[in-house]
């Protein structure tokens, strides 16, 4: 069987999710960069000031006086250039010189030695700085996950030209501003985001029971009947379901507080059965304490586990694994501009919150222009713009646009580049993506 070191690292939840539909070809496991018994206590202790500067960052402009002032000078040194003109960025940042150093003094390197132990498999990984610690330190066949539709500079080796590194990109955006950081083109690949394997399998089926859901005029189905018929099969004839809303916070839990702003305006719906809630805490006890504390507060104690569903994991895998059945039955997604962003590609349209940082805001940009879902209203009137957008079809437009123009078979393209003889001979499976919106 094929085989790979699957590489990750703990710090919120998006490199972990990229990773994890690759369990299937990790050597062991799938490692996490700064958690796992071959780290050394040094680097331990690097990984951790970093992991707590990342959380306290995500956290950091709710602060009142002190916080957007702060917020604003951390997101200068992320920030990323406009994608028009096109210029030679190949110039290092401050960051990407900072991380330099650190790779210098043997960043990464416990990792990196482990993966020694096999030389003949390739590194494949969601984090950009154990891809550059890999290439720092000799590695080949080294493969980075890109995990966001454009990247600062600081995801590209010092001198780019001479790294080893494969990218493997979810968009032609990625891949652009990639060559802008002049990383040669033979080593950057347009794959689509990893994708969780059984909702890829399911999610024309899914798509078909969903429709019926958020198309509830009929609106939708009757200009696009014929179109969706060629692309799904004939309509199901089961009973339709309530409206199932899925509320995910990211691994930071900032944006956990917004449930004190929409719950009243859902309660009436949730209360008569015609819509579902599910919360989202992930592998945050505190998240979970504060959606079940904040659902009584508002009186809505009685819908808990009812119409009110708080999903919450020991642990990260058992969170993707949970959450992945979820999203089967989730008829919308609504979340802040990460890299769930991507999986739109699965027919779930997507509620985008507020960005916080630049790629965030290219995520936000890249799902608008594939028409894949909507900017937030205010959370306060939620109940009335999701009952225009149902009624008016305009999510179920959405639903399909995501599932028919932005790729879902990026695990599959990624697995066939990894164990490829002759890489530039792979033909990736793009679906009818467009470059133009993407």
């Amino acid at each position: 069987m094929n085989q790979a070191w699957v590489v990750a690292v703990d710090m919120g939840y998006g490199h972990q999710r990229a990773a994890y539909p690759f369990r299937d070809i990790a050597c062991g496991k799938i490692i996490t960069a700064n958690t796992d018994a071959m780290v050394d206590e040094a680097e331990r202790r690097r990984w951790k000031t970093l992991q707590g500067l990342y959380e306290g960052v995500s956290r950091v402009n709710k602060i009142p006086v002190i916080g957007p002032p702060l917020w604003r000078l951390y997101d200068r040194f992320q920030a990323i250039s406009p994608q028009y003109p096109f210029t030679d960025l190949s110039k290092p940042s401050f960051g990407s010189m900072r991380l330099q150093r650190l790779l210098d003094k043997g960043f990464g390197r416990s990792v990196v030695d482990h993966t020694r132990t096999r030389e003949d498999l390739p590194v494949l990984t969601t984090f950009f700085a154990i891809a550059l610690a890999a290439d720092h330190q000799g590695r080949e066949d080294v493969f980075l996950v890109v995990t966001d539709t454009d990247v600062n500079r600081i995801w590209v080796a010092k001198d780019p030209a001479r790294s080893r590194i494969h990218y493997l990109a979810p968009t032609p955006l990625n891949r652009q501003r990639l060559l802008q950081y002049q990383v040669p083109e033979e080593r950057i690949f347009v794959t689509g985001f990893p994708l969780p394997g059984e909702n890829v399998a399911a999610a024309a089926e899914d798509l078909k029971r969903r429709i019926a859901v958020i198309d509830r005029c009929g609106h939708f189905r009757k200009g696009y009947g014929r179109m969706l018929e060629a692309e799904l099969g004939p309509e199901p004839t089961s009973a339709v379901r309530p409206l199932s809303i899925t509320f995910a916070v990211g691994g930071a839990g900032a944006q956990s507080e917004m449930a004190r702003d929409f719950l009243p305006s859902l309660a009436c719906g949730l209360r008569e059965g015609s819509m579902r809630l599910n919360l989202v805490a992930g592998a945050r006890p505190d998240v979970r304490e504060y959606f079940e504390r904040t659902t009584r507060d508002l009186g809505l104690e009685a819908e808990l586990g009812r119409s009110i569903h708080v999903l919450f994991a020991r642990t990260k895998d058992e969170y993707f694994a949970k959450f992945n059945v979820l999203l089967r039955e989730t008829d919308l997604l609504w979340t802040k501009p990460s890299e769930l962003c991507f999986y739109a590609a699965l027919g779930i349209p997507i509620i985008l919150s507020e960005p916080l940082g630049a790629h965030e805001e290219r995520n936000l940009e890249v799902v608008l222009r594939a028409n894949a879902g909507q900017r937030q209203q205010d959370p306060r009137a939620v109940a009335e713009w999701l009952a225009d957008w149902t009624g008016t079809g305009q999510l179920a437009l959405n639903a399909f646009q995501g599932y028919f123009h932005m790729p879902r078979h990026g695990t599959d393209n990624i697995k066939r580049l990894l164990f490829a003889s002759d890489r530039s001979r792979v033909e990736l499976d793009l679906g009818a993506m467009l470059p133009a919106q993407l």
